[in-house]
Order: structure tokens, then sequence, then C-alpha cells
């Protein structure tokens, strides 16, 4: 009786869980409607003040979404200011929706990735996840690792999809 060999495990294929790195920090908002005089007017000297007496602990190694829910005129510095407060205590924020800041993360994600691992190898990016990874993360990756994979597919390493292969030269 021979042997059963596992051809996957000694295959040159690198595997790319996005589960297993993706960020599971909580997810937040900064409404800014709440800082507006009666919800619609932002005045600066009051909007200053409660930003510099309020407690930006609460948003530590949180990702936090900086958006206006109120149908009100704010001006840009108005965000970059919250911006300000924010980077020295959350994990991360985007000026936007909590779809922009997914968007961002997969961003940060993606571009922190060490890409030197799949250089000139199969690549396979595993697809069933627990959790739910935006659809903009796969094609990052396919944008990032199509110019240095030999192949690249989707799946599971033993069951996978093709979607590029690198011509021979």
């Amino acid at each position: 009786m021979s042997e059963i060999v596992n051809r996957v495990a000694k295959s040159p294929i690198k595997s790319l869980n996005l589960e297993e790195i993706y960020p599971r920090e909580e997810r937040v908002g900064f409404d800014l409607k709440d800082f507006l005089f009666q919800e619609l007017i932002l005045k600066e000297q009051d909007f200053r003040k409660s930003l510099k007496e309020l407690n930006w602990e609460q948003y530590k190694n949180k990702w936090v979404a900086i958006f206006c829910s109120a149908d009100a005129i704010v001006p840009t510095w108005a965000y970059m200011l919250v911006a300000s407060y924010l980077q020295p205590v959350a994990k991360g924020f985007a000026i936007g929706d909590f779809e922009d800041l997914e968007l961002n993360i997969v961003n940060i994600l993606v571009d922190s990735l060490d890409l030197e691992e799949f250089q000139d190898r199969p690549v396979v990016i595993k697809g069933c996840s627990s959790i739910e990874i935006p659809l903009y993360a796969y094609g990052k990756l396919v944008s990032k690792l199509q110019p240095i994979s030999k192949t690249l597919m989707f799946g599971e390493p033993c069951s996978t999809v093709p979607i590029y292969k690198k011509p021979k030269s």
C-alpha cells in the first residue's frame, strides 16, 4: 500500500486568506451633525471648543467613519479637524460613510502586504469566509498580485478557478 501524499501541501502554491488578516476592530461613526447649531450651521468657535473637550479615548483602536447625516453645508476643514483629533487614537478613519471606511481599510490592508512571498509563484486567493469582505478587496488583490505572480486563482488550493496565467515569454 502506498503512502498518501498531500500534493497541495508540497506544491509551490501560495495561499492568501483575507479572513485571516482582515481587521476585526470595531467600526464606529463620528457624525458632525451632533456638533452643528440646530443641526444646520457649523459655528467654528463652538465646534473647536466641543472637539477640544471631547473624550477622544472612546475611539481608541477603532475604525471611524467621519460623516454628517444632517442636510447641512459643512466645510471640508471641519472633517479634517476631526481627523486630526482621531489620528493619534483611532486604528484608522475615513471621511465618508461606512462603505468608504471599509474601502480605506482594504487599501491599507492590501498596500501593507509583503508581496515578495507571492513573486513568481502560483497564488490562490481563498474565497470562503465567515466574515463579510468587500468585493473591492478582491479587485485590489488582482491589481497587486497579477503583475508579480505566476498564476492567480480563486477558491481553495484543491479546487480553484483560474483568474490569470502569466504568458510564457
